[in-house]
């Protein structure tokens, strides 16, 4: 399986395989920023989706961290509160 490489700009992007330095070198001139993941995959479009999936992956587990610490400040929160009226 060839090795793709992506370039965003923008919510735009494009895959390449790594070894396409004239259309990398166009891209950048363009704009086009290079990204840090490299994936093997057997095209283009499973390369994309796949690059797609992990992005909604790293954005949903940053929302659930941050949602998950949110709701522990509150609960101690609550706890501190109602000890303090109760004792």
């Amino acid at each position: 399986m060839p090795e793709y490489c992506f370039f965003k700009k923008g919510d735009h992007v494009n895959v390449l395989e790594k070894n396409d330095a004239s259309g990398a070198a166009c891209l950048r001139e363009w704009g086009y920023a290079k990204q840090s993941e490299e994936l093997n995959a057997p095209n283009t479009h499973c390369a994309l989706a796949r690059f797609h999936h992990i992005h909604n992956e790293e954005r949903s587990s940053k929302y659930a961290f941050s949602s998950e610490a949110a709701f522990l400040a509150l609960i101690v929160g609550l706890i501190a509160v109602m000890d303090w009226l109760f004792l």
